[in-house]
């Protein structure tokens, strides 16, 4: 793959919302071992945003196993800090989008077959709000959410189970946590939510090998 990569730091401000969820939702960032959880600022309203859903799917146990085929990374000898962000789906190929969340590497990973187009920096549960490991689908994506639990903003949202986990665009800053969602950078949040859909496979990991060879 080229090395003419899109890279990002640092949070250009949440987008404009306007629809409120009809399911229960995460919030936004707080400070790790906070007591009671900061919101992210409320964004002006915009226009109303489509809502698709898919039928709930319960998670499936984890499971760490050795990857089966070769990988392509992106740009692999490249460190990405707190809040970078890469992306390239140049000469990639036309197969099957699986997104890796890895909590021990505080990193999300997304691939088409088996060639990395983009990897990231997260946030991710606090320890009183920690975020499930298990591997699950896209069950809903929404461009404009606002959580019902906490009022906060969760533009770029991905649904992964129907009491509240999600992917979606959050500050990513040290010392920063979500009530068990997984936060983005807002660019690399814009790429995977037009890259994703309802029933893309997410798997999340502490730190295990997981298998891109049985992905339909």
């Amino acid at each position: 793959m080229t090395t003419d990569v899109v890279w990002r730091r640092g949070w250009a401000g949440l987008w404009a919302l306007l629809s409120a969820g009809v399911i229960v939702g995460c919030s936004g960032a707080s400070p790790v071992g906070a007591s009671g959880a900061g919101e992210a600022a409320s964004a002006r309203r915009s226009e109303e945003s489509a809502l698709v859903f898919a039928a709930a799917e319960a998670p499936v146990a984890a499971q760490t196993v050795s990857l089966p085929v070769q990988v392509t990374v992106l740009e692999p000898e490249r460190e990405i800090e707190t809040g970078e962000w890469l992306w390239n789906a140049d000469g990639a190929p036309d197969a099957a989008t699986q997104i890796v969340v890895d909590l021990a590497a505080q990193k999300i990973y997304v691939y088409r077959g088996t060639v990395q187009v983009g990897r990231s920096t997260i946030n991710y549960g606090a320890d009183n709000k920690p975020t499930p490991t298990g591997t699950f689908r896209i069950l809903q994506k929404k461009r404009h959410h606002i959580s019902n639990l906490y009022g906060a903003p969760m533009p770029y949202m991905l649904r992964l189970t129907m009491d509240g986990i999600a992917i979606h665009a959050s500050p990513v800053e040290d010392g920063a946590a979500t009530h068990g969602c997984i936060g983005l950078p807002d660019g690399f949040a814009a790429l995977l939510f037009a890259e994703a859909g309802v029933g893309t496979r997410v798997t999340i990991t502490n730190g295990g090998d997981v298998s891109l060879g049985d992905v339909a």
